[in-house]
Formats: structure tokens, C-alpha cells, sequence
């Protein structure tokens, strides 16, 4: 419940992303806001202010001349009783209306009156976002304090379009939404920390790789809580399928030997949390062109080497952070794997987990789910941690770091 006790008002833009904003106002409400909607004319030509008020359990605000509604100045209430205003899908339009103080509707006197943080999800087509008024209005309003999630790349509505311009997932609208509300302290403030997320892929031939079931999900949540925490950090995250987190700088990479180059590049740094599972062997050659199956042969014999040690690297570098912390999968073992880790890698703490379909973690087990349960393995013995959420555990490792490195 990370926004429980916050008042977010949705201001529910005209574009085909407005479908998006359903699954936002679910989301953000799940995490305990409460969120009340304003439409414009526009939007209610994507969706309806049924579905909009059934799912925030509010009114939705819909016209600046509604009696009912401005008997008491409504416009001006709606923009102060929030603790923040999301702007999702922010169109073009919407955009070049606050940029220069235009009010001719519910939604835009509501942005021009307010006195609470804006924060804007723009969704338009790529030629739109590049148009050099909506970059002109865009600068205007980074500079009048809105802050901005995304856009996204990627393919439009409109048939055979393609580029920037899409609008971000709903999740990465939240997590931004949960950066700008959260008054917390920032313990590791001036702090930089690096992190590694999800699988690597380890090419086969152009079309197959190697890999491993990693969803990236503990990752991306210890990023999010490291940065909630005032941290600086660098995500460096193999091929996923989930948002990059708001706040985080990311870079993106395939193979081990590129998340061992990435991590490199960003030391020195106060901690290293290396969540990824790397793959431990690479192909040795891959091959140029697909593998073809040859009738009567058998499968190729594939040649791997080991892919280097990350996590030992950067234990042992020179440059080795304070803090050095190594996640350990196993699915036999468990503790007595995670103290060889712990000696052999250089590490600081292992976080060590169960990954076996029998570990009685949720129906699909700790990889690909939401939940987790671990051991916090270091040189001071091992501490136990119940079953919680991957957020739950983020929020706690985090937490531990602030202690580590602040002692």
C-alpha cells in the first residue's frame, strides 16, 4: 500500500491510450490511492465515464459548465484537494494548452489552477512528439516544474507507424506517480548503486539462445526501492518483459559478456546488488546463419565456454564497491550453497532463495511470480525472512543497505 493516504486526480486525455488509463486507476488504487477522474470531450470518444467511474468508485468530472458540479468553484477544489495530477494519455494538445495557458475546458482549467505537482504521460503519433511546437511546449513545461513518463517506443495505432510517441505502461506510471509522493527519508542519498536484473541470452545461432526463467520482476522492485530511497542507481537488466523502473538510469543488454562490460563502466560505486541470472556457459562460436535440422543426423553438438563471473569480479576488483551483494538461486542446498558462494565470490551478503517447483512459493514457484521467501547469508550468520512480496523483499534489502552503508 504505497500510496495509501494519497489523492491522485486522472485527467483522462483524448488518444486510443485512453484504454490504458483503466488498468492506472486499478493500479494506483490497489497501492491505497484515492483516484478521481476528469475526462475531456475527447477521451470519452475512446472510453466511457461509466467504466472510468466504476473502477474509481467516484464521480467523473466531465464539463467545466456543469451546475451541479461548479456550484462551488469545482474546477479549483479539484485542483487542490489532490496530492498530485496525472495526465494520462497527455496529448498534444493538452500539452500545447498548459504550455500557453489555455483554459477553454474542465481539464485545462483544473492544470492551470492547481498548486499540486503535474506529472504527464504523453501518447501521440511519433511525428506529433517530434513536431518542434510540441518539443517547444515539452521544454516549457519541464521548466514550469511538470515532470514527464516517457513516451515509449514502439508501434502506433495507425497502421505502419512506428517510433516515439507511445504511451508508457501503466505500472511505470505508477512507480513514477509513488517517486513523486513519497516524503520519505533518503537515507542513501549521494549514494550510487549498481544493480543487475533479469536472464541473459546467450545466442545459439540468429534465431535460438540460451537462457533461464528469469522475469527480471526482484531486480526491477530492489531498483525501484533503492532509488526510493534517495539512491543513485544503475540498472543494468538482460532481456525483460516489464517496465523500466521510473527514476532508475537503465541499460539494456543480451549477453553476460555485456552485463560484465556495463557493470565496469559504472564503477566505483558505494554497493552492487547482482540480481541477474546470468547464464554460466555461452556458445563457444555461434553460428552465422540458423542451425538446420539434417534428416537422419542427430542434434548438433553445441561447443559452450564458461561466461565470466560477475559477481567475482567485481568481489575482487580494484575498484570493488563497499558493499558487494550476490543473489543465489538454487533449488538444492540452500545455505550450504549460498556460505561457498558467500567465500568464494567476495561477496558481502548472498540473498539466497529456494527456485525449485517445490519450494511452496505461489503456483509457478519464485521464478516468474510475485512472490518470494530468502536467506540473508553473510560473515554475521544467517537470517531468515517469511514469504513476502518481490517489493516486500526490495523494500527490506534496501533498507538493509541504508544500515550497511551508513554505518
Amino acid at each position: 500500500m504505497t500510496l495509501s493516504g494519497k489523492h491522485v486526480l486522472l485527467v483522462i486525455g483524448g488518444g486510443i491510450a485512453a484504454y490504458k488509463a483503466l488498468d492506472l486507476i486499478r493500479r494506483l488504487r490497489e497501492r491505497g490511492a484515492a483516484v478521481r477522474c476528469v475526462m475531456t470531450e475527447a477521451a470519452q470518444q475512446f472510453i466511457t465515464p461509466l467504466s472510468v467511474g466504476a473502477l474509481s468508485a467516484d464521480h467523473v468530472f466531465t464539463d467545466l459548465f456543469d451546475r451541479q458540479a461548479e456550484h462551488d468553484v469545482g474546477h479549483i477544489r479539484l485542483s487542490r484537494e489532490a496530492d498530485l495530477i496525472v495526465v494520462a494519455p497527455a496529448t498534444a494538445d493538452l500539452m500545447a494548452k498548459l504550455a500557453n495557458g489555455l483554459a477553454n475546458d474542465l481539464a485545462s482549467a483544473v492544470l492551470l489552477a492547481t498548486n499540486k505537482p503535474v506529472l504527464m504521460a504523453p501518447a501521440m503519433n511519433p511525428r506529433m512528439w517530434t513536431h518542434p511546437a510540441t518539443r517547444r511546449n515539452r521544454v516549457t513545461l519541464e521548466a514550469d516544474g511538470v515532470r514527464f513518463a516517457g513516451p515509449g517506443k514502439g508501434e502506433m495505432a495507425e497502421s505502419g507507424e512506428a517510433g516515439d510517441g507511445r504511451m508508457v505502461e501503466p505500472l511505470e506510471i505508477v512507480a513514477a506517480v509513488e517517486t513523486l509522493l513519497d516524503a520519505g527519508a533518503k537515507p542513501l542519498a549521494g549514494k550510487k548503486v549498481i544493480v543487475t536484473s533479469g536472464p541473459t541470452h546467450e545466442p545459439i545461432d540468429p534465431v535460438r539462445y540460451l537462457a533461464n526463467r528469469s522475469s527480471g520482476k526482484q531486480g526491477h522492485a530492489i531498483a525501484t526501492a533503492l532509488a526510493r530511497l534517495g539512491a543513485d542507481v544503475r540498472l543494468v537488466s538482460g532481456p525483460v518483459a516489464i517496465p523500466d523502473p521510473a527514476g532508475v538510469d537503465t541499460i539494456h543488454v543480451e549477453r553476460a559478456q555485456d552485463m560484465r562490460e556495463a557493470v565496469e563502466q559504472f564503477l566505483p560505486a558505494d554497493a552492487a546488488v547482482f540480481v541477474a541470472a546470468v547464464a554460466d556457459w555461452r556458445m563457444a562460436d555461434s553460428a552465422g546463419e540458423k542451425i538446420k535440422k539434417i534428416a537422419g543426423k542427430g542434434p548438433p553438438l553445441l561447443q559452450m565456454v564458461e561466461n565470466p563471473d560477475i559477481l567475482a569480479t567485481v568481489g575482487h576488483h580494484e575498484k570493488r564497491p563497499r558493499l558487494v551483494i550476490g543473489f543465489a538461486a538454487e533449488t538444492q542446498n540452500l545455505v550450504a550453497n549460498a556460505e561457498a558462494k558467500l567465500k568464494k565470490k567476495g561477496a558481502d551478503i548472498i540473498v539466497a532463495n529456494d527456485v525449485s517447483h517445490d519450494s511452496g512459493i505461489g503456483a509457478g514457484g519464485v521464478m516468474g511470480g510475485e512472490r518470494n521467501r530468502v536467506r540473508i547469508v553473510s560473515h554475521k550468520g544467517i537470517e531468515e525472512w517469511p514469504e513476502m512480496s518481490k517489493d516486500e523483499v526490495a523494500a527490506r534489502l534496501a533498507s538493509l543497505i541504508a544500515e550497511r552503508l551508513g554505518g
